[in-house]
């Protein structure tokens, strides 16, 4: 029987056909305009005081809302792998503008919703969204109605949002291009080579030292020659949002993206204690690692370095029959779903040029699919990426039966799929190793995810808290920016980190998405949190699937402190939960240096070989 060969590209034609010249795509648009204007005149019939009666008509507008957020996210999410499969894509970058505008009007409606029923007194209030019409919508409602800035007028928060989309998302726009259009000259075994940001940082995990040491070397001069302009961008994006907080009335950087990912400022605080606490045995591994390496210090550019090549060269074929295998294990609907993925190309995973470097997940809400993105060059660690994308694909397969509004999950959540698909490999693959070089190797990976949320996400946080601090005082330079990350990177490592690149401010793209603020602890959270469920899964077996469906359909509809009492029984604002995830990490560590102990390793050209 013909070995099955899967295709390394993805398939958009059956979402729109025609890609960017698409006319399909054209007249979705237009339809997608029509709606907001039927949402326009929708908005404009209603008007407070309202009585219980009118709940008919919130509905309408709600279901509205729920639709055109649905139909944006299938827009965007189609341009958005245009202009990931191919950089250069202008006619892209054109439908990019006419969707934003689109989505600028509807932010406009949306923010009159928010007013009317922000206008609306308590006690009507509370008679209103216990009537069924909006009883399935009320803690969305709620949240709108409690975030609601009552002190700006409807032009002001207009004004806003019409900034926002011609200024503020404009940079962030922006430096994705210009991240995309760098190219890199890297010396690979003798040759150079040039490539994109996204191939050079692939070689993070070559097995040769020199070429991890060439490719770092590189892109830290890329970053240095262009930092005027990247500090640039993430001034302009930081003191527009610090502009629009002062309007707003909001007093912390970290109030936005707290009430984004529906999370207590005590949960953090809890978890970032507890991670703190814990740093020594993280530290102890690096610098375990880097004695095997040869080095008395953990280099940054041999973080990634593979322990061995015991499971390396692993062909697509091959990953896609690994994870399929270990996704089935676990029960009937995930091996359902990425069965559909393989087989119905879902997945962009051919290595070329003019590819974007960021590996994503897009949801496609209407046709119930989604799209990985990724470059998929022969490593285990690239088998990972792919399982941790299709890990927020199968969150969005989860929700294919909620309604429009209450599919928006924070991201805290949505890390929390991901990670727990890692888990699943993991597992797998830890189950199946029959030497001490594999388990090494599958130890490895497994700690390189707790040292980059435990300390790499750590130092990110830090940055962006004092960035933002000296940010409100004036300009902040490419020099303190650089400063300010050796900083972070020093204290978050707790000092175990050599030749850190201090210009992670520059190529980390967090800092520059706008339409999320601290795009880094909600990853540490779902991180932790996977864990725990992970250890759910394996106490209930078979029976676990149902019960992380459901989790996973409630993610857009509670705090995830609610969530997690509803499905787990626990309080997260206490630390005893995070140490609890903490305990099976810290484990994996010691693990690691008692067997690097009792397995000799052999350093070579090509990586490490146990003796």
């Amino acid at each position: 029987m013909e070995k099955m060969v899967h295709q390394k590209v993805w398939n958009l034609d059956n979402i729109f056909y025609g890609g960017s010249k698409s006319l399909q795509f054209l007249d979705y648009i237009k339809d997608l305009e029509v709606l907001v204007c039927d949402l326009k005149t929708c908005v404009k019939s209603v008007a407070p005081p309202f009585t219980t009666n009118e709940s008919a008509k919130l509905e309408t507008i709600v279901e509205y809302i729920g639709e055109i957020y649905v139909n944006l996210s299938q827009a965007n999410s189609f341009i958005t792998c245009l202009l990931s499969q191919n950089t250069k894509d202008q006619d892209a970058a054109s439908l990019r503008g006419k969707v934003a505008q689109i989505e600028s009007h509807f932010e406009k409606e949306l923010s009159n919703v928010k007013t009317l029923l922000a206008d609306t007194k308590q006690d009507l209030w509370e008679s209103l969204i216990e009537t069924k019409e909006l009883k399935n919508y009320k803690f969305v409602l709620n949240e709108w109605r409690e975030n609601t800035v009552k002190d700006l007028s409807n032009e002001e928060q207009n004004l806003i949002t019409d900034l926002m989309a011609d200024g503020y998302h404009a940079w962030g726009h922006f430096y994705k291009a210009l991240v995309s259009s760098i190219k890199v000259n890297v010396q690979v075994d003798g040759e150079v080579q040039i490539l994109s940001v996204g191939q050079a940082i692939n070689l993070r995990a070559y097995p040769n030292e020199e070429v991890r040491k060439n490719s770092h070397n590189a892109l830290e001069s890329i970053w240095e020659e262009k930092e005027e302009l990247f500090a640039k961008i993430l001034n302009h994006i930081a003191g527009f949002r610090l502009e629009v907080y002062k309007k707003t009335g909001v007093k912390s950087v970290l109030e936005v993206p707290l009430k984004e990912n529906r999370m207590k400022e005590e949960t953090i605080n809890a978890m970032w204690s507890v991670i703190n606490k814990n740093k020594k045995p993280f530290s102890k591994y690096l610098n375990r690692k880097a004695e095997i390496i040869g080095n008395s210090s953990m280099k940054a550019y041999n973080f990634w370095a593979p322990v061995n090549n015991s499971i390396q060269n692993i062909q697509y074929d091959e990953a896609v029959e690994l994870i399929t295998e270990h996704f089935s294990q676990f029960g009937t609907e995930l091996k359902g779903f990425v069965k559909q993925a393989f087989d119905e190309a879902w997945i962009e995973a051919e290595d070329r040029a003019n590819k974007a470097a960021i590996p994503f997940c897009a949801s496609f809400p209407l046709t119930g699919e989604s799209r990985v993105f990724t470059t998929f060059g022969g490593t285990f660690l690239n088998v990972l990426t792919l399982v941790h994308e299709l890990g927020h694909a199968f969150h969005n397969y989860a929700m294919k039966s909620v309604n429009g509004v209450n599919k928006r999950y924070p991201m805290s959540v949505a890390e929390t799929a991901s990670t727990f698909s890692e888990m699943i490999i993991f597992e797998s693959a830890m189950k199946k190793a029959v030497s001490k070089s594999d388990k090494l190797m599958i130890l490895d990976e497994k700690l390189k995810r707790s040292v980059m949320n435990f300390m790499n996400i750590h130092s990110r946080f830090l940055f962006e808290q004092r960035f933002y601090e000296e940010r409100k005082v004036g300009f902040v330079s490419a020099n303190r920016l650089t400063e300010l990350m050796g900083e972070a990177i020093n204290e978050a490592y707790d000092g175990s980190l050599d030749h850190p690149s201090t210009y992670s401010w520059v190529w980390t793209p967090h800092y520059y998405i706008t339409h999320s603020p601290f795009y880094n602890f909600p990853y540490t959270f779902g991180y932790l949190f996977s864990l725990s469920i992970f250890a759910k899964a394996k106490e209930k077996g078979d029976e676990f699937e149902k019960d992380y469906l459901n989790l996973l359909r409630d993610s857009g509809s509670m705090t995830v402190e609610d969530l997690v009492m509803k499905h787990l029984g626990v309080d997260i604002t206490s630390e005893e939960f995070w140490e609890k995830g903490m305990e099976i990490c810290v484990k994996d560590a010691e693990e690691y240096i008692k067997l690097t102990s009792t397995v000799d390793i052999e350093q070579t050209k090509d990586g490490f070989l146990s003796k």
